[in-house]
């Protein structure tokens, strides 16, 4: 590795570091900030330093689960704002609940905990507010950019540099290409280039080396490889995957094996821990709030025609398992002795409160016992009949897919309009930009989305 790209490395390597050392830092001063604006002292009582430093080992497992330490060169600041914002309201939640179950949160002041988490937020916030403009600076003045060689086919080069010029502050500049192969035509006619011939290929000092080719072209990225095997920059192979349906994609390390993850679920570690808890605590205390109206709409149930009140589907979640879904029921008893068919809801029969339950999305309300029981997600992808899955699989492109994750009441899909009888593939494509971008604050968007425009819908049967 060149001394630049070492100083390159060491940059971002230190820069990391210090990024998570000063948010766990902001953790202890804003705690004590609200201490002293709540109490007047700076004497904090031994119960609230320990409950600093859990808030101090909550961070440290929260705030990397929101992705705020990626990568952000060149990406939306407001994304990650809200990012932390979110995050510190985890955080003050799940000081709360620990609190609460210990038996301990009389012993502690409500407002000091809000002023915690607020003052966080804020100096966490401020603290970005900083040092960005500082990066970019150095990074106009040279410092930590670096210089890059592509090596590969016209059209993916052109792609590689379209995309660095809408974000310069990414910090990578484009010095050099050698093309492998292929007529440019117009798609580097603004640049100048050089074709790559077989041997040892002269590279600058400062430079790092990106290999831009289709996987189909593996032979030529080896050959290329060991044509740079006595350089010490860094190499890097950006392949062409616009031709894949990438859901969770990134690289992973097994045994020392490395694996190029073209679709994976986003839910293990401590992200599924994260949604186990946030669904069982969200639909406990939705079921605590809305028992009167499940009362209510039970006995409409009721009185309105004979048989149960609750309808059992069998239904397809979590990694293509089925699981019995709970609805109220809105038709008759006997309306699918004849069979099921798929769609044609407006055109089914059902019973005049069936109708209006269908309307307002009532009837999808013991569903949140299905959250509680771990069956489904309070957020998630729809899911849908055994007998029209096994039909669908076979006809929709990524259908399947959507299973990666647990079944939802609510979903990407819905709050866009994609329910019902509507286009299954542009519901399925919702569904697995869900996933692909799946965070606990898209999860609290679309709850909150749901709750202003999701219930009553013109595609609601």
């Amino acid at each position: 590795m060149s001394s630049r790209a070492k100083q390159i490395s060491g940059f971002d390597g230190y820069t990391h570091m210090l990024t998570r050392s000063m948010d766990l830092l902001v953790i202890v001063v804003a705690a004590l900030l609200a201490y002293v604006a709540r109490f007047s002292t700076f004497e904090m009582a031994e119960r609230y330093v320990w409950a600093v430093i859990l808030g101090v080992l909550l961070a440290s497992a929260v705030l990397p689960s929101f992705r705020i330490y990626q990568s952000w060169r060149g990406k939306l600041r407001a994304e990650l704002m809200v990012r932390l914002i979110m995050a510190y309201m985890v955080i003050g939640a799940g000081l709360s609940v620990i609190a609460f179950f210990s038996g301990k949160s009389l012993e502690f002041s409500r407002l000091w905990v809000f002023g915690w988490m607020a003052l966080g937020a804020i100096l966490s916030i401020l603290l970005r507010a900083v040092a960005y403009p500082l990066l970019n600076r150095l990074r106009m003045r040279g410092k930590n950019r670096r210089s890059v060689l592509m090596i590969g086919d016209a059209h993916s080069c052109a792609t590689a540099c379209e995309h660095l010029a809408r974000v310069p502050s990414a910090g990578f500049d484009v010095e050099r290409i050698l093309l492998v192969g292929d007529d440019p035509q117009n798609e580097l006619r603004e640049r100048s280039f050089q074709y790559y011939s077989r041997g040892v290929p002269i590279i600058h000092e400062e430079e790092e080396v990106w290999i831009c080719l289709p996987l189909s072209e593996g032979n030529t990225v080896r050959e290329i490889q060991s044509d740079l095997s006595l350089s010490t920059s860094n190499v890097r192979y950006m392949p062409n995957m616009h031709d894949f349906r990438l859901i969770n994609h990134s690289v992973s390390n097994v045994a020392d094996l490395y694996l190029l993850d073209l679709s994976c679920t986003p839910m293990t570690g401590w992200s599924r821990f994260l949604k186990a808890a946030e669904d069982r605590t969200i639909a406990a205390i939705i079921l605590l709030l809305i028992s009167p109206v499940l009362i209510i709409v039970a006995l409409g149930v009721k009185l309105s025609s004979p048989g149960p009140v609750f309808y059992r589907q069998e239904r397809v979640g979590w990694n293509g398992q089925p699981f019995q879904m709970l609805k109220f029921r809105s038709m008759p008893v006997d309306v699918e002795k004849d069979g099921v068919q798929w769609g044609g809801a407006k055109d089914k029969k059902v019973t005049p409160f069936g109708a209006f339950i269908r309307r307002t999305s009532l009837d999808e309300l013991p569903q949140f016992i299905n959250v509680l029981k771990g069956d489904m997600s309070i957020v998630g992808p729809r899911p849908e009949r055994t007998i029209f899955v096994d039909q669908f699989k076979h006809e929709i492109p990524g259908y399947m897919q959507k299973h990666m994750v647990k079944a939802g009441i609510t979903g990407w899909a819905q709050i866009n309009g994609w329910r019902g009888d509507t286009d299954l593939t542009k519901r399925v494509e919702c569904d697995l930009w869900y996933i692909e971008n799946w965070s606990v604050w898209l999860d609290i968007k679309i709850i909150f989305m749901t709750i202003f425009k999701g219930f009553i819908n013109k595609n609601a049967y």
